[in-house]
C-alpha cells in the first residue's frame, strides 16, 4: 500500500517539476531541463529530483542556480499540490548524466 502512494505521489511531483522547470527555463533560449527521475521517501518527507540538463556543459553551473533557489521552487510546487498533498516534502536535485554515459558507451563500441 506504502509503496502504491509513493509511487502516486513521485509521479505527481516529477509532473509539477516538469513543468516548473519548463517555464523557468522558457526564458533562456538554448537550455533545456527535464526531470527524468522522482524519488519520494517512505515517510513523503524527501523528494529527491535527477534533472538531466542539456546542453551538459552548462549542467553544474544550472545545478547550482537550481540548488540555491530550491525554496523558491519548494514554494512554487507547494501552490500547485496544495490541495493534493498536506506537507510539501523537501527537494534534493542531482544530475542524471545516464544519457551522456549511453552515449560514451556507444562511442566505445564504434570503434
Amino acid at each position: 500500500m506504502q509503496e502504491t502512494r509513493q509511487a502516486r505521489i513521485s509521479r505527481l511531483l516529477q509532473k509539477e517539476l516538469a513543468q516548473i522547470f519548463e517555464g523557468q527555463t522558457r526564458q533562456m533560449h538554448g537550455v533545456l531541463v527535464s526531470v527524468t527521475r522522482v524519488r519520494v521517501s517512505p515517510d513523503l518527507s524527501i523528494c529527491t529530483a535527477y534533472l538531466s540538463i542539456f546542453p551538459s556543459e552548462k549542467a553544474e553551473e544550472l545545478l547550482k542556480n537550481i540548488q540555491a533557489n530550491d525554496k523558491a521552487i519548494r514554494f512554487d510546487l507547494g501552490r500547485r499540490v496544495r490541495n493534493q498533498l498536506r506537507i510539501i516534502p523537501e527537494l534534493r536535485f542531482f544530475i542524471d548524466d545516464s544519457l551522456d554515459y549511453i552515449d560514451r558507451i556507444d562511442e566505445l563500441l564504434k570503434k
